[in-house]
């Protein structure tokens, strides 16, 4: 029996296990959502194809599942683009499906077309054009797989209408094998042996951890690793939450905005483990000063990753969740006692801190309180900008899959949306967006999303009147010539929640803030925004300006 393009899409989906799927409708899909109608999965209707896909990449991140989003064609999908190189740059597995133009109009700038294919080319993992309804089951077999595994990242498919109408039989792969894309899992035994005699032999060693230690799952992997080998560890933005940072070995983020002590140990080490992590400019600075005097072991499931920035001298291509097994079995615990002190008492002596004299708001301490008063086990979410580097610095992470933030793109109006999926993915838990007043703008239209599912996320908007993050780099490098970052003209955010359904309080004042996430943690219902009216010209530090070494770095308000 022979069903429609359609429905082979639907029942693709069901196969591949889809609980939730974000999107919005338009012309060349309404064949898919006639029969997403009756689908047994849950479908989020959002107010914009941006916020779709970063609500599919939370829901993939707070899950560890494949996030699914569906857009209609041409500026469906252009509108789109944005969620899909966020993900991208962070290693996400997403699916997104576009409509596209009957197959015989391609080309003839139709109505609502665009070259989908073209122009998510550079930044999807994979992507297809569906010319072939007989093809459809297949691809989309296809798509989860290279989603799913190796480096995970956004695969894009776009089913043409004719396609969708089009009538074939159903039949589902029960395996995918492509010739061109066999990742490679379990590392090389003779490149792990070389690694673990190189660790016993240091006397420096750091281990630096990066998101795809959260990918592979390695997290337990990775904290018997610094167990047995008590090695000091350091982690990336994206790999917040993969070793607990309570924890004495923790030295928390490194980087341009990390902490004084996991830079300083870098810097010092005379071996650097990455694990997972993939050297980004954010966290080298100036690659030439970077580790002046350490070799570096790397293990990446990509092995495009390795030496692509910093020179490698133990490669290790495979998954982090297998190598780290295998090193932790075969190594032994290198004699560091002195370097683990050293770094412990400059650790002490560097904490992160911020001023606490006068009687304004510090965004830091807004922070530490969302964290002491749920007690570290919420998900948190952040825009992009001093909000997300506050929430990095100053939250807890202590489990995997706990922060979920825009690291390489470091897309704005990325965080409420993403709360959205990560708060279906995971309803045990709650959910906060760290957000900026100029960030949270983005993508305000989603508050609607959250009322209507009765989402009872929390936006603790970190309000300075300004775009914080451009503003602090216009006073500390650009002359404190402020053009076109003061945003003071706002909305009144209380009343802008209220308008949606949704709750909103104010907050001015110090003794005000507890109350405030108090009350906010109580609301089970609908979303709350948290108005907090911060201290307008805070900055983050420390700061390792770009381009420049952690000898450069600013760590305090310059007079």
């Amino acid at each position: 029996m022979k069903i429609s393009g359609a429905e082979i899409l639907i029942e693709s989906l069901k196969k591949e296990g889809v609980e939730v799927m974000f999107g919005y409708p338009g012309g060349v899909v309404i064949p898919i959502f006639h029969h997403i109608f009756d689908a047994p999965f849950r479908f989020i209707l959002t107010r914009h194809e941006q916020g779709a896909v970063h609500a599919a990449d939370g829901y993939a991140r707070a899950s560890g599942k494949v996030g699914v989003a569906l857009t209609t064609s041409g500026p469906g999908a252009t509108n789109a683009i944005t969620g899909i190189a966020t993900a991208h740059m962070d290693s996400v597995p997403l699916v997104v499906i576009t409509g596209q133009v009957s197959t015989s109009m391609i080309g003839n700038d139709a109505f609502q077309e665009a070259d989908t294919t073209g122009i998510t080319r550079p930044i999807t993992k994979h992507n297809y054009l569906v010319q072939d309804v007989n093809d459809l089951a297949r691809i989309v077999k296809e798509a989860f797989y290279i989603a799913s595994t190796g480096r995970p990242g956004p695969v894009v498919i776009d089913i043409p209408v004719d396609v969708s109408k089009g009538e074939a039989k159903f039949a589902y792969p029960d395996e995918v094998s492509l010739r061109s894309y066999k990742p490679v899992y379990k590392g090389h035994p003779v490149q792990i042996e070389k690694a673990c005699r190189l660790i016993e032999s240091s006397k420096r060693p750091v281990i630096y951890a990066g998101g795809g230690v959260i990918s592979s799952n390695a997290s337990d992997d990775l904290v018997a690793f610094v167990r047995k080998t008590g090695i000091p560890i350091t982690t990336t933005l994206m790999g917040l939450g993969a070793y607990p940072e309570t924890d004495r070995l923790s030295l928390k983020m490194l980087g341009m905005h990390g902490t004084f002590y996991a830079n300083r140990a870098v810097h010092d080490s005379d071996l650097l483990i990455a694990v997972g992590a993939r050297f980004d400019d954010r966290v080298t600075g100036n690659v030439n000063e970077f580790i002046p005097e350490a070799k570096v072991i790397h293990v990446d499931i990509d092995p495009a990753s390795v030496s692509k920035s910093v020179q490698v001298d133990i490669p290790i291509v495979g998954d982090c969740k297998s190598v780290l097994h295998e090193m932790t079995k075969i190594v032994k615990p290198p004699q560091i006692q002195e370097w683990v002190e050293k770094i412990l008492k400059i650790k002490e002596e560097n904490p992160l801190t911020y001023g606490t004299a006068g009687t304004k708001i510090k965004p830091q301490m807004v922070i530490e309180r969302i964290y002491e008063l749920t007690k570290g086990a919420a998900i948190i979410t952040t825009e992009v900008g001093q909000n997300q580097m506050w929430a990095a610095q100053f939250y807890q992470f202590t489990e995997p899959r706990s922060f979920i933030s825009s690291g390489g793109l470091g897309t704005m109006g990325f965080g409420f949306p993403a709360a959205i999926g990560a708060q279906l993915a995971r309803p045990d838990r709650r959910v906060i967006d760290i957000a900026g007043d100029g960030s949270i703008q983005m993508n305000i239209q989603e508050l609607i999303v959250a009322v209507q599912h009765r989402l009872p996320i929390i936006i603790a908007i970190l309000n300075n009147g300004f775009l914080g993050m451009v503003r602090q780099w216009q006073q500390l490098f650009w002359d404190k010539r402020y053009s076109h970052s003061c945003i003071s003209f706002a909305p009144d955010f209380v009343k802008l929640a209220e308008a949606y359904g949704a709750a909103g309080i104010r907050i001015e004042s110090r003794d005000e803030v507890d109350k405030a996430i108090k009350k906010a943690l109580s609301i089970k219902d609908r979303p709350t925004i948290l108005d907090f009216h911060v201290d307008r010209e805070e900055n983050v530090y420390p700061i390792i300006p770009a381009g420049k070494s952690v000898k450069e770095m600013i760590t305090r308000e310059l007079v």
